[in-house]
């Protein structure tokens, strides 16, 4: 009887998902047994921890959507094509290409010629945006091995362009190049339809009309024409422009008749006047040899006709009066 005793007892327990007891097991004690029936009975979480696992778990299925929609798809891949492309930038340069024969026929610049003949005064560059700085580029001795230093950026309120930087006539160490110190800040050269280059027809004026404010130092303003010619690269016309410091703006008007003509930095004993019916840039230099910082605001550059002005060219080295110049 204690036998059929002891296997009705154990058919009970496991059906009943082998909970163990202390009847099961004599040998443990009433600790050791509650410990075996938790471990083996399926863990109940109370509402709050229950709460929480749901919200981790809530809040880590969001993250993995958020990085799953982060990442694009191999199929999503943007298309990349150069015959596009290429058929775009044809297109807008045709376009270009019409706007520019429809002013052709108004007149020059598209506008009418009556309008162009009767005026007296125009503005070729003036800063009041970002688009504007875009017309110019700034350089320096940086360029062979210098130390001298040259940043453009728009003035206070948008109202004018500030060029500053440093000074540095030390020479670089590289033995090729034994003088240096300059920064200059020079236009774009005009572009039309397919690239190709412009210029600027300033004949019927004869002064060229600055509004500036400077630290004091002098600046070389230059001027160049426009030409293919690889020989006539380095060729200028230069005049100087005198700052006088202070808070105050300063208006700079200097005759073309004035301008001298160099070749490489250097001044020609033959001198030449300046063709103003092909202007393609110009530029201002600093190269005082002073070092220290330095700064330069411009509001406009423009061109006037000036009446009282009857001077065609300031020098006489001219083919009548010196031919040995020109054999």
């Amino acid at each position: 009887m204690a036998l059929v005793h002891k296997l009705l007892n154990g058919s009970y327990i496991l059906r009943k998902g082998l909970k163990p007891s202390v009847a099961a097991c004599p040998f443990l004690s009433t600790r050791s047994a509650d410990y075996c029936s938790s471990s083996l009975q399926k863990p109940v979480a109370t509402p709050g921890k229950a709460s929480t696992q749901r919200t981790a778990a809530g809040g880590l299925q969001e993250d993995q959507r958020e990085v799953a929609l982060d990442i694009p798809s191999p199929e999503e891949k943007p298309e990349v094509s150069f015959d596009k492309a290429i058929k775009d930038e044809i297109k807008e340069h045709f376009r270009r290409l019409k706007d520019e024969i429809v002013n052709h026929w108004i007149g020059p610049e598209g506008r009418p010629l009556q309008e162009i003949i009767l005026e007296q005064a125009r503005v070729v560059w003036q800063f009041r945006g970002k688009e504007d700085l875009d017309k110019w580029i700034v350089t320096s001795d940086k360029t062979i091995g210098g130390k001298s230093e040259v940043f453009l950026k728009m003035g206070k309120n948008n109202q004018s362009a500030l060029l500053y930087g440093t000074l540095s006539s030390a020479a670089p160490q590289d033995g090729e190049n034994s003088q240096s110190g300059y920064c200059a800040m020079i236009s774009r050269i005009p572009r039309g339809a397919f690239e190709r280059k412009k210029s600027y027809d300033w004949s019927q004026f004869n002064t060229l009309y600055l509004r500036v404010r400077g630290d004091g130092r002098p600046w070389m303003v230059n001027i160049r024409e426009d030409t293919d010619i690889i020989q006539k690269t380095n060729q200028m016309y230069s005049y100087f422009m005198f700052t006088r410091g202070g808070p105050y703006w300063q208006e700079v008007k200097i005759p073309f008749s004035k301008f001298f003509f160099s070749n490489q930095g250097r001044i020609r004993d033959a001198q030449f006047q300046l063709l103003l019916d092909k202007i393609s840039s110009i530029g201002f230099t600093l190269a005082d040899k002073v070092d220290g910082p330095f700064f330069l605001e411009i509001d406009f550059i423009g061109v006037f006709a000036d009446p009282a002005h009857t001077e065609e060219f300031a020098y006489e080295n001219s083919p009548v009066l010196n031919p040995r110049l020109f054999k």
